[in-house]
């Protein structure tokens, strides 16, 4: 995919607006430092960025070959040198037995469940410039940031149909989407719901610590790509591009009291065979040093956005994504893998028997429409936000668990008892 195929049009720009825009496209000089924190970011000392970025640098794909395949499926337990070359271009004539050795570890650590969520945005407005999503500041999208009586409603609906774990999500804006605002959102959450989680910007430890007082019980942050070189020429505007902050975030979310922590590279940005190793071994890291707290791993590959339908990922075809889950669930057996509705319907019901461990379903990411889409109101003048990205499996929960149960799956909705 060509690079610029990721930028958006800009129909209603102001000139000084698109110039801007032009700018920053065009002269990397015109750009912060996307290595350098920015005033208000807490900075903590931790080795694991150094380490990530070391192993990843070092890995080259094309060294393995199906010896080192098969010594490392050979293995009661993965090390990080068998990881990587299950993620290498010589294990692809092996991804049966992967899946087949993926799914007896799926089997042993969580048996047949699946566990269900769905996302509910309550905001859209963003303050950075990332150029392959559908949120950000330049896109000519409807913005909207619903109040807490909407927010209620929403969480009404979708409580009726069953969740009961709920993950909320905003557009990456302080302005819009205040701390306070979160916190409000997510005390009203525990009206419903049992298991709160958040995909938000980036926070410093004691707002982490505040957002967990409220209700929140894990966060969830995509790092996009862990290639720094990448990420620069991607995110070149707002808070957002400041690279290392953002990688210290789950860090950061553990130390303000949080229960879990969700990882994720963007599948589809940069190598993505050297984007799975970061991300499994950010994982590594920091459960060996906070072993009490609970791990996923979501795998997200690129999808279509408003105003551009050309954004696609890049190399990363089901096989390969397919390959990629099998090979997180063999050197991380413990940790849950979630697998979005971005994939068909078809890719989902076949990966929850093999590796993955939770799915979503009733999903919408646009902005106060799940009563639109999920509670017949076909009313044309409700007021919604645009959505982030283009979704590919719209299943209900009862279409969902349908499926799982006649798959022999158990679906989860909630295992969380609070005494």
């Amino acid at each position: 995919m060509a690079e610029n195929q990721f930028f958006v049009d800009s129909k209603n720009l102001s000139k000084e607006a698109l110039s801007k825009k032009h700018k920053l496209e065009s002269d990397p000089s015109s750009r912060t430092n996307h290595m350098e924190y920015m005033e208000g970011m807490e900075i903590i000392e931790s080795d694991i960025c150094d380490k990530v970025l070391s192993e990843m640098k070092s890995y080259n794909p094309d060294k393995y070959t199906a010896a080192d395949v098969r010594y490392a499926l050979s293995k009661d337990k993965c090390d990080i040198e068998d990881f990587k070359a299950l993620l290498s271009p010589a294990a692809k004539p092996f991804l049966e037995e992967m899946a087949v050795k993926a799914k007896m570890e799926t089997s042993k650590h969580f048996g047949n469940t699946v566990y269900i969520f769905t996302p509910l945005y309550i905001a859209n407005y963003c303050e950075n410039y990332c150029v392959y999503c559908g949120f950000n500041c330049y896109n000519d999208i409807k913005r909207k940031k619903l109040s807490m009586d909407e927010i209620e409603e929403e969480m009404k609906v979708i409580a009726k149909a069953g969740i009961e774990e709920i993950l909320m999500l905003t557009g990456e804006s302080r302005g819009a989407s205040p701390v306070k605002y979160i916190g409000e959102a997510c005390k009203l959450a525990t009206k419903y719901f049992k298991n709160i989680g958040l995909e938000v910007y980036p926070l410093n430890t004691d707002e982490y610590r505040y957002l967990h007082e409220c209700g929140a019980d894990y966060i969830t942050v995509f790092q996009e790509t862990y290639d720094t070189d990448k990420y620069e020429t991607l995110h070149l505007m707002g808070h957002k591009r400041v690279w290392p902050y953002r990688f210290n975030a789950q860090e950061r979310a553990l130390r303000g009291g949080m229960r879990g922590v969700a990882f994720s590279a963007l599948l589809g940005l940069s190598d993505f065979r050297k984007d799975a190793l970061a991300t499994a071994l950010h994982v590594y890291y920091l459960q060996r040093k906070y072993p009490y707290a609970e791990y996923s791993l979501s795998c997200p590959r690129l999808r279509p956005i408003v105003n551009n339908d050309k954004i696609n990922p890049l190399d990363v075809h089901e096989k390969e994504l397919c390959q990629i889950i099998c090979a997180y669930r063999l050197f991380l057996p413990y940790v849950g893998i979630t697998v979005s509705s971005r994939e068909e319907k078809h890719f989902r019901d076949g990966i929850v028997k093999i590796a993955a461990t939770k799915v979503s379903a009733g999903v919408s990411t646009g902005i106060g429409d799940h009563e639109e889409k999920y509670a017949g109101n076909t009313d044309k003048n409700l007021d919604v936000g645009d959505e982030q990205f283009e979704i590919a499996d719209n299943r209900s929960l009862e279409e969902m668990y349908k499926n799982m149960e006649e798959a022999g799956l158990q679906p989860v909705l909630n295992e969380y008892i609070y005494v």
